[in-house]
C-alpha cells in the first residue's frame, strides 16, 4: 500500500465549512419510486474473499447494473436533472426541459448519468472527455443522445472546456464536482448517492465495523460515509481510498484545505481526479477515518482478485477490495463493506 494518513479532523470536520453533504436518504427514495428503471442492487456476502484476505466478513454493494447504466453515478447527475424537471410543474415531464441544454466533464460513469436524465426529460447533453477516456465511454454517450467532444490530455482539462462551453453559451454546468461557488447542482449529486448508502443499512444484517470507499473527487465516498453517520454513528470505521497517482483527498485533509495534486495518469481512470470536490473534502474531514492511497498494480491485481470470484469490475470499482489485499491492516474479527463501483469497460 503506498501511503496512509489517519484524519485529524475526525468528528470535527473544518472550523470554515459553510457546505457539508446531505445525509437523509428519503427525498431521494420518493423521487426514485416514480422511475421505472430503478430497483435496488445486490449486496453480496462474500465468505471466500473474506477468507483469502483474512477477515471475519466481506460484504461487497455491486453497482454493476444499477439502472441499466453500469455504475453508482447513475443514481447522481439524473437525480439532480429530475429534481430540476420535477420543479417545472411540466405537465408532460418528458418535454420538462426541452429547453435546457446540461454540460459536464465526465470519465465516463457521471457522463452516462447527464445523458441518461437529459433524454428522459427532453433536455440535450453535451459531454466532454478527455482523450485518456475509452472509446467505449464515448460509444455510450452517444447512444443515449448526447452530444460528445473531447478536449485535453486529462479529466482537468476536459472540466475546463464544459466550464468554459457553459459561460459561452448559456448552457448549465452539471458537475460532479464543487468548488466555491459552485455548490447547488453537485449537492443534488452527491444527495442521489445516499439512495445507495440507505440501501446497504436495509440490506446488512449488522453494521460493518470498517467500511472501504473509493475516492475520485470523492462525491460518493462524502455521500455514503454522511448516511453512515446518520444511521450507525461513529463505530465503523470509514476508510477512504485514492489513486497513488491522484490523492487530492489525503493531501487536501494533510493541508486542511483544497489542494491540487499532480501525477500521472491512473488505470483507475474513474479515480483519477487531481482536485478534490469542495462539499466532498468538508464532509469526509468530519466523517472519516483513515485515508489510504494503492499503487497502479495493486489496483489491477484487486479487480483480478474479484473476477476469479465472477464479480468483475474495473481498477476503479476494485479499489476498496485493492486497498484490503494490499496489507490494510484490520483485525480478524473485521467485518467489512466494500463497493463494485461499476462494471467492466467492456461490459
Amino acid at each position: 500500500m503506498a501511503n496512509h494518513l489517519q484524519n485529524p479532523w475526525r468528528g470535527r470536520g473544518f472550523d470554515r465549512a459553510e457546505i457539508l453533504p446531505l445525509a437523509d436518504a428519503s427525498a431521494v427514495a420518493d423521487l426514485l419510486r416514480q422511475c421505472p428503471t430503478h430497483a435496488a442492487t445486490p449486496l453480496h456476502d462474500a465468505p471466500e474473499i473474506a477468507a483469502k484476505l483474512g477477515l471475519a466478513r466481506l460484504c461487497l454493494k455491486d453497482e454493476r447494473a444499477r439502472m441499466g447504466l453500469g455504475s453508482f453515478k447513475a443514481l447522481g447527475a439524473a437525480h439532480a436533472i429530475a429534481r430540476e424537471a420535477a420543479a417545472t410543474g411540466a405537465p408532460d415531464m418528458r418535454k420538462a426541459l426541452t429547453d435546457r441544454i446540461y454540460v459536464t466533464a465526465s470519465a465516463g460513469n457521471h457522463g452516462l448519468s447527464v445523458a441518461a436524465g437529459a433524454q428522459v426529460f427532453g433536455a440535450r447533453a453535451v459531454i466532454y472527455l478527455a482523450e485518456t477516456v475509452p472509446e467505449a465511454f464515448a460509444e455510450r454517450l452517444t447512444a443515449k443522445g448526447a452530444d460528445v467532444l473531447r478536449a485535453g490530455a486529462d479529466y482537468e482539462a476536459s472540466m475546463q472546456a464544459a466550464i468554459t462551453a457553459a459561460q459561452t453559451n448559456a448552457w448549465t454546468l452539471l458537475s460532479d464536482s464543487s468548488w466555491p461557488g459552485y455548490t447547488e447542482l453537485p449537492l443534488r449529486v452527491m444527495e442521489g448517492y445516499l439512495q445507495l448508502a440507505a440501501e446497504v443499512a436495509a440490506q446488512i444484517t449488522e453494521p460493518p465495523s470498517h467500511i472501504l470507499l473509493q475516492a475520485g473527487v470523492g462525491g460518493l465516498a462524502a455521500a455514503v460515509a454522511a448516511h453512515v453517520r446518520l444511521v450507525w454513528g461513529d463505530a465503523p470505521q470509514i476508510i477512504v481510498v485514492e489513486p497513488e497517482a491522484a490523492p487530492a483527498l489525503m493531501e487536501s485533509i494533510r493541508a486542511g484545505k483544497v489542494i491540487e495534486t499532480h501525477g500521472p495518469a491512473s488505470c483507475m481512470g474513474r479515480l483519477d481526479c487531481k482536485t478534490p470536490s469542495l462539499i466532498a473534502l468538508n464532509g469526509l474531514a468530519r466523517d472519516a477515518d483513515l485515508f489510504v492511497t494503492i499503487t497502479e498494480a495493486e489496483a489491477e491485481q484487486g479487480a483480478a482478485l474479484l473476477a476469479q470470484y465472477g464479480l468483475t469490475t474495473t481498477p476503479s470499482g476494485a479499489a476498496g477490495v485493492a486497498a484490503l489485499a494490499a496489507g490494510l491492516d484490520l483485525p480478524p474479527d473485521a467485518q467489512v463493506m466494500a463497493i463494485l463501483s461499476e462494471g467492466p469497460e467492456d461490459g
